[in-house]
């Protein structure tokens, strides 16, 4: 079987959790006898850059793409480019269908990339399936305000050209939608209630963070030396809510004096960074807050990091899954998290990782508070965490029910060209 997985963006530089997670499905996949091709959008050449995909044996399939708009600057394209503003591309419906030998087209973008890869699919009669990641219906006020603002300030003149491709109804033309929580997948069914519509979570590959990175990530990062750790992991982006946390870091201080702060991720939002340093150097908390920039996919001072960490802290405004906690708990470490659906839906809260409520910063410093000042607390949360990212969460599980939907969607497929043709 032959898998074209199609993605929005992907910059090594830019790592996110939608890379990390197409990777790792693929890296299962190919253990189950599934050939994956990647399709993404041309970027500059770096030749300084990794290329986890290809480093991992995978084609990685480059067309050309843009922002449609007019009337913004280049720094604000990248910026929509990075966090979700709606591509399109020109040449990519050519590229797919001279793909030989596609089984199944696995969209992991929506808007007008997806239903050019949608058409494909048609035409070539395979399956048609579109993974949500960022969440569709079950996105929250804030997030929603964040991505209209970031589709602001220009003309779009690919509006009338994704009318044409019906991006807009992309969930209703798929052969199936996979999404990451069950509140998602809820959502979606109350809206279209005869489509296929699976909550499957995204998995990892567990056995990659067993290896002892701890000295990589203190050679990398000697501030750590033996001062007890917290671990933000994500983008540098609002929806990530970093500058929420430098807020409370003034207590966190006062509570914790040796504490570090590690904010790792590559920024995407080059003004909301510009923001966060300002605001850490206001508040002179350059002794307490790290920012340690991106850290590509497995590379060992991350795993490291998370090894060091005494908890990974997430204060996002929105996570509809939150691969981070896997790989926190896959490395032994417990997880306080804001209250997202993501969150909400894996942590077994006082099990292994706490919540917290964004409005109410006394409930984070709580849960700090408890990780910092009980270590065996913490180790007992992180094991527990970890015997469930093993147990539910491989890869090896994900991919198998990955192999079987395919498998299903290709014979459906087959019969009812048979069943056309008679």
């Amino acid at each position: 079987m032959r898998v074209a997985h199609l993605l929005r963006k992907y910059n090594p530089s830019e790592w996110g959790g939608t890379e990390s997670a197409v990777l790792q499905l693929a890296r299962a996949l190919k253990t189950q006898g599934v050939e994956s091709v990647v399709y993404a959008p041309s970027i500059p050449a770096n030749g300084h850059d990794a290329d986890p995909f290809a480093d991992a044996g995978f084609r990685v399939k480059r067309f050309r793409a843009s922002i449609p708009m007019w009337g913004i600057s280049d720094e604000r394209r990248n910026e929509m480019i990075a966090v979700g503003g709606n591509v399109i591309s020109f040449d990519l419906a050519r590229t797919l269908l001279c793909e030989r030998g596609v089984d199944v087209i696995h969209s992991h973008a929506q808007g007008r990339l997806g239903a050019i890869g949608s058409m494909v699919a048609r035409a070539r009669r395979v399956p048609f399936v579109v993974s949500i990641h960022g969440g569709a219906y079950d996105l929250p006020a804030v997030t929603r305000a964040h991505l209209a603002r970031a589709a602001t300030g220009g003309w779009d003149w690919g509006k009338p050209i994704g009318l044409m491709l019906g991006a807009r109804n992309l969930i209703a033309k798929s052969d199936a939608i996979l999404t990451l929580n069950p509140k998602e997948a809820a959502l979606i069914r109350k809206r279209h209630p005869d489509l296929k519509v699976y909550s499957e979570s995204h998995g990892i590959a567990t056995n990659d963070f067993t290896g002892d990175c701890r000295a990589q990530a203190l050679a990398a990062f000697p501030e750590i030396g033996d001062r007890p750790v917290l671990l933000v992991l994500g983008r540098i982006d609002p929806t990530k809510n970093q500058d929420w946390l430098v807020a409370e870091t003034a207590e966190l201080v006062r509570r914790h004096p040796d504490v570090l702060i590690i904010l790792a991720g590559a920024c995407t939002n080059r003004e909301y960074g510009k923001s966060l340093e300002l605001r850490i150097a206001r508040g002179g908390f350059h002794q307490n807050i790290l920012v340690a920039g991106p850290l590509p996919s497995g590379d060992p001072r991350l795993v490291g990091l998370l090894q060091l960490s005494r908890a990974l802290v997430l204060p996002s405004t929105s996570e509809t899954f939150g691969l981070v906690i896997l790989e926190a708990w896959a490395a032994g470490t417990p997880v306080v998290s804001s209250r997202t659906s993501g969150a909400t839906g894996l942590i077994d809260e006082g099990r292994n990782g706490l919540l917290f409520d964004l409005e109410s910063p006394g409930t984070f410093h709580r849960a700090v508070d408890l990780v910092l000042a009980n270590p065996e607390v913490a180790l007992a949360m992180g094991l527990a965490g970890r015997q469930k990212a093993v147990k539910e969460y491989d890869t090896a599980v994900c991919a198998g029910k990955m192999r079987n939907l395919y498998e299903q969607l290709v014979e459906e497929k087959n019969a009812l060209r048979h069943n056309s043709g008679r």
